[in-house]
This record gives structure tokens, C-alpha cells and sequence, in this order.
């Protein structure tokens, strides 16, 4: 006699394909998919990825914008119990290969539009698959294809862990394993989890998300693996255009939507009769995050859309440490927020002692999801992650007296701009290799519309010539656009104290003196 069919866990692509297999949840410009086709397309290409010997446990790689066909990969990859290694789009070739062979990955499925000089990667690394949306290439089957396999019916076991590429003041990018919403979750975890998902922060089958932010970090993938869970309509934005932004609340009755700083200023700077077009009251929770947000900015933001501003504060190695709820954002200006539940946060000085409330020192904080390794990396060092479980996020802060986090510099080197990291020394090693150069710094400068911009200063060789122009050139080889530098300037003599250590804080000095924050 068989056996009945299990239901499907509830949150589940397949519990949601069955209940409303009619409805749309993706929408990409005039492009609907519905629950059942998204189901079936999962199931294809999993089946498609496991008959090219992708199984549980293996990284496949994803480089690609905001489009219909990452949720599609991100549930089949759920299905096989794989992982997801999101690849930033805008990665040289160099950076893609790096990636890749870091992590392991056995499989790459990229949209680039001319996928030529990744051609050579399939081979070279011994991938499993590597898989062209957009274009034809050598070493790369037509995604389309893979959608063409008979399907078997797959039941996913949970959510595919997230694989998100950062680095540290070393400038080598190294991965972090996102694996939140796992079956052994303890009590603390899932307290952590439901605060997230709670209040203004909440989705539910009448919310529909607009998703803006790339998919190569936690925030996007989040906002559409929570869009997912909750049955929610989720519109895909493949490039963020302001006006657009407006536009798609008002056709598809956008309830959520999050952005970087820069984004909304973008969308503040629209003329008035611009502004005044769109009908945006289906709007429930805005979020922002990534980088500092500028006290005008959120008052405007707050002026136009309503009270339903939240700002968080976090990090890959963390997870959210804090969140800065609606109500809060102009009683607590300049704060960015009280810690989750099950999040502790310690204001320390140089030498690692805990320091009174009021006083800034370096933020250190303990969150249920903090990592204990970077991906095939050995346990982090106590002067990273101490034996209680805190971990240096490297920023300077304080608390106030209701708990309350504000930031206000960053011991690190990393610099914000457009809500992307962006770190120093990875831009430093590529100048270092030009014959001309000495030695090299770079640091972030105030900048109106990405909160900051790339500055280098160069030191030349005695005997040795180069100009600016030469100099970024060299840049542009080796660096994605977003990590170029947008100025440069060649010194005499960069400035050191008398042990020789760079001071970077004076080359940041005469940027930073007259701004409110100096992050």
C-alpha cells in the first residue's frame, strides 16, 4: 500500500505551492511567476544541478543582479541542501577566480552579458556546471537548458545557508556561512530570529516587498528569503532608479522596501512634481542600514513617507547587533538603536576593559549568530572573537544610559560608500604593484550623495615618475569600479609616527574636521 504524500513544513516553497499554487509572488518589470511555476522551476533545475553532480553540502557560486531567476536558484539549491555563494556582479575576473577557488564552490551560474572573461574559470577550476542566463559562452551550457530536465518532486529541508564574501583589514576577502534558520536551532536563536520578524519589521502573506539591494550580501537575499517564508509578493528592481522606486510602490502596493542611505537621497533630490506623482501610502516599513545616515536625510524621509523608518546596525560576522525602531528615530537621534534579544554589546578601550556608560571606546558584541571561522579558515584568534563570545566589529561607539548604541567612528579602515564596503588595504596591494610606487594609503572622504568616496595618496620612488592618470589607470586593471579610487594624490612623504606605523586619522583630519560623524 503507498504511503500519503508529507505535508510540506509550513514556510516552505512547497507548503506555498500547494495552498496558492495560483498566486504571484515574483514580479520582474512585466514578468509574473507564480507559486506552483516557481516550484516547478526549482524542481527542474535542481534535478538539472544534481545530474551535473551538485549534491548536499557543495557551494555553488551565483553572480547575478536583482532578477527572477536568483529565487529560482536559491530554492533549488535549498532542495539539493546546497549552499549559496553570492559572487558580486561587479568583480574582475581575477576577484571572480579568487572566490571561487576560496570557497570551493563546484558550480557557476553568472548573467553576465559577455561572459568571455570568465570563459576560462569552468575549466581551469574543475567546476561541476557553469551555467550563462544572458549569454553564450565557451565552458558555459545555456541556463534555459537546465530548466528543459523532466523533473523530479524535491521536498526542501530548510534554508540554503548564504555564503557572502567579505574582508578584513588584511584586504583578503574571506567567506562567511549565513546558516540563521537551521534545524537545531536553540531558544536564544529563535528569540533572535522572531524579533526580527516582528512588529514593524514583520511580513505576511499581504505584504509585498520591493527588493532593490544587490544579491551578493545578506540584506537582499534576506528580504526575499523572508518575502518567501511569509508568502508574501516580492518585485524584483534589477537596477535601482529613484523615480522607478515610486513608481513600483504605487502599481504593485509596495508595503516594505529597504535601502542605503544614497538611495534615498537619490529619491529626495527628485523635483517636487515628481515626488507628488505617486501615491506610496500602501507603505508599512522602510528600512536602512550599511552605512551612516545623516540626521537631514532621516528627517526627510520621516516628513514624506511617514513615521515608518527603522534603521539597524550589523555586520557579516554578527548578524543585526541593533535596531533603531520608528518611533525612536528622532527621540534617539544619532543612535542606531537598543541591542536584539540575546544580544550583548561592551564599550571597551584599547587594552579590552569594559567601559562606563557614556564613554566611547571600541564596540564589541555577542549575538546567537556570531561566526567562530571564516570559511576554510581556522577558529578566530581572542583578539577577534574573546572566550565569552564577543566579537570585535571594529567600529568606536558608546552606550547611553537607556542602553542605546551610537556609533561615531570606526577603528577599522573600511570605507562606506553607497552603503558597499570597501576596504583600504585590497586597494593599497594593487597600487603597490606599480614600479613607481613606494608605498601607498587609502581612505574614505565625505561624499553628499555615497556618504563617502575612495581617496589614495601615493609616495613615488626616488628616481621614479607617474602621474595621477597612470596611477588610476593601474587601478582600473585590478579593481572592481566601485573600489577604484575617485581621487588620488601623490605626497612627498605619507604621514607615520615614530615607530614608522601609517597615521591615517591625520590624512582623514582635514576631510572629516567639520562632519557630525567621522564614519
Amino acid at each position: 500500500m503507498e504511503s500519503p504524500p508529507v505535508a510540506a513544513p509550513a514556510g516552505t516553497l512547497e507548503h506555498w505551492a500547494k495552498v496558492k499554487p495560483d498566486a504571484v509572488v515574483l514580479i520582474e518589470r512585466e514578468r509574473q511567476i507564480t507559486w506552483g511555476e516557481l516550484n516547478e522551476l526549482a524542481d527542474r533545475l535542481a534535478t538539472a544541478l544534481a545530474a551535473h553532480g551538485v549534491s548536499a553540502g557543495d557551494i555553488v557560486a551565483v553572480r547575478t543582479r536583482v532578477r527572477s531567476e536568483w529565487p529560482v536558484i536559491v530554492s533549488a539549491i535549498a532542495k539539493l541542501g546546497a549552499s549559496l555563494l553570492g559572487v558580486n556582479f561587479r568583480l574582475t575576473p581575477s576577484e571572480v577566480r579568487f572566490v571561487l577557488e576560496d570557497s570551493g564552490a563546484v558550480a557557476l551560474i553568472a548573467d553576465d552579458a559577455d561572459l568571455a572573461p570568465l570563459a576560462a574559470l569552468p575549466g581551469e577550476l574543475g567546476l561541476k556546471l557553469a551555467a550563462g542566463i544572458d549569454a553564450p559562452a565557451p565552458g558555459f551550457v545555456p541556463y534555459a537548458s537546465l530548466l528543459q530536465t523532466a523533473p523530479r518532486r524535491w521536498q526542501s529541508g530548510g534554508e540554503a545557508p548564504l555564503v557572502v564574501y567579505t574582508s578584513g583589514t588584511t584586504g583578503k576577502p574571506k567567506g562567511v556561512v549565513m546558516h540563521h534558520r537551521r534545524a537545531d536551532a536553540g531558544p536564544e536563536l529563535l528569540a533572535y530570529l522572531a524579533d526580527m520578524s516582528k512588529g514593524y519589521r514583520s511580513y505576511d502573506e499581504d505584504t509585498a516587498v520591493l527588493v532593490s539591494m544587490p544579491l551578493h550580501h545578506g540584506s537582499g537575499p534576506g528580504q526575499i528569503r523572508n518575502g518567501l517564508r511569509a508568502g508574501a509578493r516580492i518585485v524584483l528592481q534589477p537596477r535601482f532608479d529613484a523615480e522607478d522606486v515610486l513608481r513600483l510602490v504605487e502599481r504593485h502596493r509596495v508595503t516594505h522596501w529597504t535601502g542605503v542611505p544614497t538611495m534615498y537621497k537619490r529619491i529626495a533630490a527628485l523635483p517636487a512634481e515628481v515626488l507628488g506623482r505617486y501615491d506610496v501610502s500602501s507603505l508599512r516599513s522602510l528600512g536602512i542600514g550599511a552605512a551612516p545616515v545623516p540626521m537631514p536625510l532621516k528627517q526627510w524621509i520621516i516628513r514624506h513617507f511617514g513615521p515608518i523608518l527603522a534603521e539597524g546596525y550589523g555586520s557579516t560576522e554578527t548578524g543585526m547587533i541593533t535596531a533603531l525602531a520608528p518611533d525612536m528615530q528622532l527621540v534617539k537621534a544619532g543612535s542606531s538603536g537598543l541591542p536584539h534579544p540575546h544580544v550583548h554589546v561592551e564599550i571597551r578601550d584599547g587594552d579590552g576593559a569594559a567601559l562606563p556608560t557614556g564613554e566611547m571606546g571600541e564596540i564589541w558584541a555577542r549575538t546567537p549568530v556570531v561566526i567562530r571561522q571564516y570559511l576554510n579558515r581556522p577558529p578566530l584568534g581572542p583578539d577577534v572573537l574573546d572566550e565569552r563570545g564577543y566579537f570585535r566589529t571594529g567600529d568606536m561607539g558608546r552606550l547611553d544610559e537607556d542602553g542605546y548604541l551610537y556609533i561615531t567612528d570606526r577603528a577599522k579602515d573600511m570605507i562606506i560608500s553607497g552603503g558597499v564596503n570597501i576596504y583600504p588595504a585590497e586597494i593599497e596591494s594593487v597600487l603597490l604593484t606599480h614600479p613607481a610606487v613606494q608605498d601607498a594609503a587609502v581612505i574614505g572622504v565625505p561624499d553628499a550623495e555615497f556618504g563617502e568616496s575612495v581617496k589614495a595618496f601615493c609616495e613615488i620612488k626616488p628616481g621614479h615618475t607617474a602621474s595621477v592618470a597612470e596611477l588610476l589607470a593601474h587601478c582600473a586593471t585590478d579593481l572592481a569600479s566601485y573600489k577604484r579610487p575617485r581621487a588620488l594624490d601623490i605626497v612627498e612623504e605619507l604621514p607615520r609616527n615614530a615607530m614608522g606605523k601609517l597615521l591615517k586619522r591625520e590624512l582623514r583630519q582635514p576631510y572629516w574636521q567639520t562632519q557630525e560623524r567621522n564614519v
